[in-house]
């Protein structure tokens, strides 16, 4: 098998020193990158407010203060704010997983008349900027079609726009074709209906990506902040990044810093236990005999 360096050429005098010499700069670069800002914020929240603004900045704080995070979790009232955010993520993942599953499952395997126009057309929303569709859908929330129901201030208005997930549903749709017809088959030649075989056969199977899709769900809404300020206006129902926002006025940068990381630590030891469910959710594309 051919690679960019051949073996040959790593076996010359000096040839793998030199390899093995910028694979670790590399290796370095790419970890200063993206491990930089987490240690930035997570050492800044240890500072003093004045060590904070210092110019230039210090990289090991001077005189560590934690009980900065202590304060943070108080003035900002990050324990509400968590439940809010926990409520709002495990509300659209519940919708997630009940609709986009079967949306999926009808494209995939019932195969609706109209289907791939349908799909393509879903698949478009992809290319409109997100921040394009705010303004149709915060008027849609405030006068919901039909019954004219106003949901700002409720759940309804995170968990029903959070449903309309094109990518999930394509990705989910992806996997479901991998599923063999011949399973299929042998399902509703045992009298299996479709609920059935999605019940017995297909969600089984697919555990890999539902777990996928479920990590996908819950970080979408953990991180967002545009929406929920404008749906959430009330104090009491505010998602974490929207309160650290509105709280962190009069309060130092070193505090609202240590709130920040709060804020992050869920996300990132969520990331790290299920890292290797998103990686094997998304290279699963077969089954095996």
């Amino acid at each position: 098998m051919r690679t960019l360096i051949s073996p040959a050429r790593l076996r010359r005098p000096g040839a793998r020193r030199t390899y093995w010499v910028v694979v670790a700069l590399v290796v370095a670069m790419f970890t200063v990158v993206f491990i930089g800002p987490l240690y930035w914020m997570v050492t800044g929240a240890l500072k003093s407010g004045a060590e904070v603004a210092q110019v230039p900045p210090t990289l090991v704080p001077r005189d560590p203060q934690p009980a900065n995070y202590a304060e943070a979790w108080t003035a900002l009232s990050l324990g509400r704010l968590l439940l809010n955010t926990l409520w709002y993520a495990f509300g659209a993942l519940a919708f997630q997983l009940v609709l986009d599953v079967a949306a999926a499952y009808a494209f995939s395997k019932l195969r609706p008349v109209l289907g791939n126009v349908l799909l393509a057309m879903m698949l478009a929303t992809l290319m409109i900027p997100s921040t394009v569709l705010v303004i149709p859908q915060y008027v849609t929330v405030i006068d919901l079609p039909l019954v004219h129901w106003n949901m700002l201030d409720s759940p309804w208005a995170i968990w029903l726009p959070a449903v309309t997930n094109a990518f999930n549903i394509f990705l989910l749709k992806r996997f479901f074709d991998s599923i063999p017809a011949d399973l299929m088959a042998a399902a509703a030649i045992d009298g299996a209906g479709p609920l059935r075989s999605l019940w017995s056969i297909v969600l089984p199977i697919s555990r890999p990506i539902l777990g996928v899709v479920a990590i996908f769900s819950l970080t979408a809404i953990w991180k967002d902040f545009l929406w929920p300020l404008l749906v959430e206006p009330s104090p009491d129902n505010r998602t974490v990044n929207v309160g650290i926002y509105a709280f962190s006025q009069g309060l130092t940068q070193n505090v609202v810093i240590a709130g920040a990381v709060i804020a992050a630590v869920p996300t990132v030891v969520f990331f790290l236990i299920f890292q290797k469910n998103i990686m094997s959710g998304l290279t699963t594309g077969s089954l095996k005999g």
